[in-house]
């Protein structure tokens, strides 16, 4: 996936779409990635992390609000001079450089937990962008990924079309680019719709010893007492490998803490 400094069609909709976005409602989805993370990873102003797309720039300045060490990577110029204006607003100067997970130095072992939240569907070559998070994680260091699940039931969230992610491939791109244009190709198409297994052998493969998928990884403990039937269910589907399986297959989305 190549770096782009002009404006694309799609950025600019992704723009107009979030322009009227307060940071209090992303705080809620904020602070559910940052737990799941904390439950693995200590985290003070002394960890470095990484933020790898930054969208609107929600994450960097709620970490930068909690005295947190944070940098990212973008592909789009267009997007982060969208997200500095965001943090300007919130008295929060970004760290952020354009960039791409699988050509950009990263470093090696530098971060302490790196985040990637509905990006990797974007990444062209998913599987070099993984190897370079690895590389560019300390030792003990987190991943945190979300992205698609291909067999998902629900709307996706690329594209409102139904089954839309069950769909090839191909189908998927020339669907894409007759409704939205070839500029779609550039910049904000999903090239991959994952399955659990899939991204399970990736990270593997990769080399992170610890991959725990959304069932491993949910903290029963921590629920509500009002959620005494999603407790039950948890607790069913980590002791029985084929209903979990079977659960995740039609998932919204994919989940995973890697650790290094």
């Amino acid at each position: 996936m190549h770096i782009h400094y002009g404006e694309l069609p799609d950025v600019a909709r992704y723009i107009e779409n979030h322009a009227d976005t307060a940071f209090e409602d992303e705080i809620p989805t904020i602070e559910t990635i940052m737990g799941i993370v904390k439950r693995h990873k200590a985290i003070d102003e002394r960890t470095r992390i990484l933020e790898v797309g930054i969208g609107s720039g929600w994450l960097q300045i709620y970490c930068r609000r909690e005295g947190l060490n944070i940098r990212g990577i973008e592909i789009s110029s267009q997007l982060i001079d969208f997200a500095k204006e965001v943090g300007r607003k919130y008295d929060a100067e970004l760290d952020v450089e354009v960039g791409n997970v699988e050509e950009s130095d990263l470093g090696t072992e530098q971060y302490d937990v790196i985040i990637a939240s509905s990006v990797f569907e974007h990444v062209e070559d998913w599987r070099k962008g993984v190897r370079k998070i690895y590389g560019a994680l300390k030792p003990g260091g987190l991943f945190y990924f979300s992205a698609t699940n291909k067999f998902s039931v629900f709307p996706s969230g690329e594209y409102d079309f139904p089954l839309y992610g069950w769909l090839p491939d191909g189908w998927r791109y020339r669907l894409r680019k007759a409704r939205q244009g070839e500029d779609i190709m550039k910049l904000g198409i999903d090239f991959h719709q994952f399955t659990y297994p899939q991204l399970r052998r990736g990270f593997k493969q990769a080399g992170f010893s610890t991959v725990l998928d959304l069932v491993d990884y949910k903290d029963i403990s921590k629920m509500r007492s009002d959620q005494s039937l999603k407790k039950s269910v948890f607790n069913v589907l980590k002791r029985h490998g084929p209903l979990k399986h079977l659960f995740l297959t039609f998932y919204p989305s994919t989940y995973f803490i890697c650790m290094k």
